[in-house]
């Protein structure tokens, strides 16, 4: 779907600067925006292929590069075979996962049980009785995290007083 159809023309602008300034936090300087938002639910197959080949956060993170930094489309075939082929996987068979039914049905039984959790978007984030949707700064999540009763750590993982 487009990008501009989905949330109106005049706002697509101003989310790239908003990503753009957010994605540099993190060192990310060569982000794309793309112009649609894919149908990942066949190239999530792809990755229940992987993930049952031990190979599930290769496949995942040389995806999310592939669609954020080199701007490809993760609904073409030709995409998820380099993507496979590139993190040691059969590309034939991660290719067809993208149609096997039991595959997809994966990816859709995740679908429903994400949708009766309430998942509205990803990431979500459950912290407490709250819910944390979208890439968040990390100071939304600690917020969070305390008011759920988390305690504050210091850089050595204890507890800081």
């Amino acid at each position: 779907m487009e990008i501009a159809r989905l949330f109106g023309a005049d706002r697509v602008e101003p989310m790239r600067q908003y990503m753009r300034r957010f994605a540099a936090q993190f060192g990310i300087t060569d982000m794309r925006h793309p112009s649609h938002l894919p149908n990942t639910r066949r190239v999530l197959a792809a990755a229940e292929y992987a993930r049952d080949r031990d190979r599930l956060d290769p496949f995942r993170e040389a995806a999310m590069n592939a669609y954020w930094r080199d701007g490809e489309d993760l609904e073409d075939e030709a995409v998820v075979r380099r993507i496979a082929a590139g993190v040691g996987l059969e590309a034939d068979p991660a290719v067809a996962a993208m149609s096997d039914p039991d595959f997809l049905g994966r990816v859709d039984a995740v679908r429903r049980e994400s949708i009766n959790a309430g998942v509205t978007g990803i990431p979500t984030f459950f912290i407490g009785d709250e819910v944390v949707v979208g890439c968040q700064p990390y100071g939304i999540l600690a917020a969070a995290v305390e008011r759920a009763g988390g305690q504050k750590r210091d850089d050595s993982g204890r507890q800081a007083s």
